[in-house]
C-alpha cells in the first residue's frame, strides 16, 4: 500500500484537513496535558522574536552596532518566517506531523543554541532568519496541542486560545526580560530561550500528537514560487522595517529593494495564476471576501500599533525603559488574557463583524484616552488605554482565523494560500503600521518642533526667564556666565524637543483612533448592504408567481 494512501478513521477521529492531526477521544487529564504543552511550545514560538524586539537597545549597545544596523535583526525574523508557510504546510502534508515536530523543534533548539556563539551582528542576522523558520514552525505546532485539549463541540475555542496565547509572548518578554540581562547580560536571554526551546522538545517527545493523513504535497515549479517569492517579501520587509530609519527618500538601497520585490512578487504571482495546481490560488485570493478579510486584517493590526509605537515609543521619548514600564505591560497582558477568555466563550462562525467592531471600539477608546498625554504621563496613567488595546488585539485574531477556516474546509487546495495569506496579513500589517506611524510621528515632530522654536526668543522676558534658571543650575560646576547661558538654552532646547515629540504622539494616537473608528463603520456599512441583500433574495424567493390566464 502506498504510504500515502489515506488510513482507516473512526468518524470522529477524521482529520480537518490533510496535514492535521487526527481528533481522537482523550481522558481529562490526557487534555490538560495537551494543553499545557500546547501552552509551551506556542510561548516558545513567540518569545523568540519578542525577547529581541523588547530589548533591542540593549543587544544595540552589546553588538556595537547603529540603530539602522540593529534594526535588521527583527526584520530578518520577520523576512523568513512570513514566507515559512509554503513550505511548512507541504512539508506536513508529505512527510507528516511527525517528522515535522522533531525536525523543527530540533532546528528550534539548535539555533537557539547558535545563539550563544554569536559575536557579530552578520552571524546575529543569519541566526535570526533561521528562527524566523523555526519561529513559524512552533506556532502551528503550539495551535494543534492546544486543539486536542478541546473535545469536538469546543474545538474553535481550542483554535482561538491556541492562536491567542502566541499573542502574550511580547508583554512578558517586556516584564521579564530585564532581570535575565541583569543576570547574564544578552547571554542571559538566549540561555533562557534556549531552556525553553529545550523544554518544548522534550515535552513533545513525551506527549506526541496523533497522526495525520499524508498526501504527495511537493511538485518542482513549487521551488520556482518559493525562489520567487520568499526573496521578494524579504526585500519588501526590509523596506518597511528599515525606511523610517535609514528615511524613505535618503537611502538609495530602498528604492532598489521595493523595485526588486515588486518585480519578484509579481512574477511569483504570475507563475501560480496559469499552474493547474497553483501553491497560492491567485483567483481565490482576488475574490471579495477574501480581499475584505486580509484589508480587515491588515487595518486593525495597523491599528494595533498604538502599543509598539505609540505608548512604548512615547515612554521611551520620555525616558523610561522597560523595567520602569512593568505594571503598563502588566495591564497589557491582563487585556490579553481577557480578549482570549471572551472571544473562546463568544467565538461564532461566520460572525466576525461583531468581535471585530468590539476589538476597534476598544483600540479607538484606548488611543483616544491616550491621546491625551503630556510630559508628565508616566505609565500608570495608560494602565485603563493599555488594558483596552490589549483586550482588542487578541479579541479580534481567533474570529478572524475562523472566518477565513470556514472557506477553506470546503476547498482543502486552498488551505496553503489561507495560511500564507493570514500569515502576510499580520506580518506585513504590523510592519506596515509601524513604518506609517513612526514616519507619521517623525514628521508631526518636525512640525511642532518648528511652531515652538519660532517663538522662542531672548527679547521675550518668559523665554530670558526660563534659559537664566537653566543656566543657575550649573552655577556650582561652570563658572564662565557665558558657559552657563549656552547650557541654559540647551536645556530649553531639549524641553521644547521633548515637548514636540509629545504633541507629536498625541497626532499619532489621534490617527490610530480615527484608524479604528474609520475602519469600524466600513465594516458596519458593509454588513448593512450584505443583510439589505440578503432580505431582498429573501423577498424575492417567497413571492408566489402569477401564472398567466388560460
Amino acid at each position: 500500500m502506498s504510504r500515502y494512501a489515506p488510513r482507516e478513521w473512526q468518524p470522529h477521529e477524521r482529520p480537518s484537513l490533510p496535514g492535521s492531526p487526527s481528533t481522537p477521544l482523550h481522558s481529562p487529564r490526557r487534555r490538560a496535558a495537551f494543553a499545557v504543552v500546547g501552552f509551551i511550545v506556542a510561548i516558545t514560538g513567540g518569545l523568540g522574536n519578542a525577547l529581541v524586539t523588547a530589548n533591542l537597545v540593549n543587544l544595540q549597545g552589546e553588538l556595537g552596532v547603529t540603530t539602522a544596523e540593529a534594526a535588521w535583526l527583527p526584520a530578518a525574523y520577520v523576512m523568513t518566517n512570513v514566507s515559512a508557510n509554503l513550505v511548512l504546510v507541504k512539508f506536513r502534508q508529505q512527510f507528516g506531523l511527525r517528522l515535522f515536530t522533531e525536525v523543527f523543534l530540533l532546528l528550534y533548539a539548535l539555533v537557539t543554541f547558535a545563539h550563544l556563539f554569536v559575536h557579530g551582528l552578520g552571524s546575529a542576522i543569519a541566526v535570526r532568519a533561521a528562527h524566523g523558520i523555526a519561529g513559524a514552525a512552533l506556532s502551528t505546532l503550539g495551535l494543534y496541542y492546544m486543539m486536542q485539549a478541546f473535545p469536538a463541540a469546543h474545538r474553535l475555542r481550542g483554535l482561538v486560545v491556541g492562536i491567542g496565547v502566541a499573542q502574550l509572548a511580547l508583554p512578558l518578554a517586556r516584564i521579564f526580560s530585564a532581570e535575565l540581562l541583569e543576570f547574564g547580560e544578552w547571554r542571559g536571554l538566549y540561555q533562557f530561550e534556549m531552556g525553553l526551546a529545550l523544554l518544548s522538545l522534550g515535552c513533545v517527545l513525551m506527549l506526541r500528537l496523533p497522526p495525520s493523513d499524508r498526501m504527495k504535497g511537493f511538485e518542482k515549479r513549487d521551488f520556482l514560487t518559493l525562489s520567487l517569492f520568499a526573496p521578494g517579501m524579504a526585500l519588501l520587509c526590509a523596506v518597511l522595517s528599515l525606511g523610517r530609519i535609514d528615511w524613505w527618500f535618503d537611502a538609495p538601497w530602498i528604492g532598489w529593494a521595493l523595485c526588486g520585490a515588486i518585480v519578484l512578487l509579481t512574477a511569483a504571482m504570475a507563475v501560480e495564476h496559469f499552474r493547474e495546481n497553483p501553491l497560492i490560488n491567485t483567483r481565490w485570493l482576488a475574490s471579495g471576501t477574501m480581499v475584505r478579510l486580509v484589508v480587515a486584517v491588515m487595518l486593525i493590526r495597523i491599528a494595533l500599533s498604538e502599543q509598539s509605537t505609540g505608548a512604548v515609543g512615547f515612554m521611551q521619548a520620555l525616558g523610561l525603559t522597560n523595567d520602569q514600564m512593568h505594571r503598563m505591560f502588566m495591564a497589557v497582558l491582563l487585556g490579553c488574557v481577557a480578549g482570549i477568555g471572551a472571544s473562546a466563550l463568544t467565538i461564532r462562525p461566520n460572525r466576525m463583524i461583531i468581535p471585530s467592531t468590539i476589538a476597534l471600539a476598544c483600540i479607538a477608546i484606548g488611543a483616544l484616552l491616550d491621546s491625551r498625554s503630556t510630559s508628565l504621563t508616566r505609565p500608570d496613567d495608560m494602565l485603563l488605554s493599555q488594558f483596552l488595546i490589549g483586550f482588542g488585539s487578541t479579541y479580534f485574531l481567533g474570529p478572524s482565523m475562523v472566518a477565513g477556516m470556514g472557506t477553506v474546509i470546503g476547498q482543502p487546495r486552498n488551505l496553503i494560500t489561507f495560511v500564507v495569506l493570514f500569515g502576510m496579513a499580520q506580518n506585513l500589517g504590523g510592519l506596515l503600521g509601524t513604518a506609517v506611524l513612526g514616519t507619521f510621528q517623525t514628521v508631526r515632530e518636525k512640525f511642532h518642533s518648528s511652531q515652538l522654536v519660532e517663538n522662542l526668543t531672548l527679547q521675550d522676558p518668559l523665554v530670558a526667564a526660563r534659559v537664566a534658571a537653566g543656566a543657575s543650575a550649573y552655577s556650582p560646576a561652570i563658572a564662565d556666565p557665558a558657559l552657563r547661558n549656552a547650557q541654559g538654552v540647551r536645556a530649553l532646547g531639549a524641553a521644547a524637543s521633548r515637548e514636540a515629540n509629545v504633541l507629536a504622539y498625541n497626532d499619532v494616537f489621534m490617527a490610530i483612533a480615527a484608524i479604528a473608528l474609520l475602519t469600524m463603520v466600513w465594516m458596519l456599512i458593509h454588513r448593512v448592504q450584505l443583510l439589505r441583500r440578503d432580505r431582498l433574495a429573501a423577498a424575492v424567493a417567497t413571492t408566489p408567481t402569477v401564472s398567466p390566464a388560460p
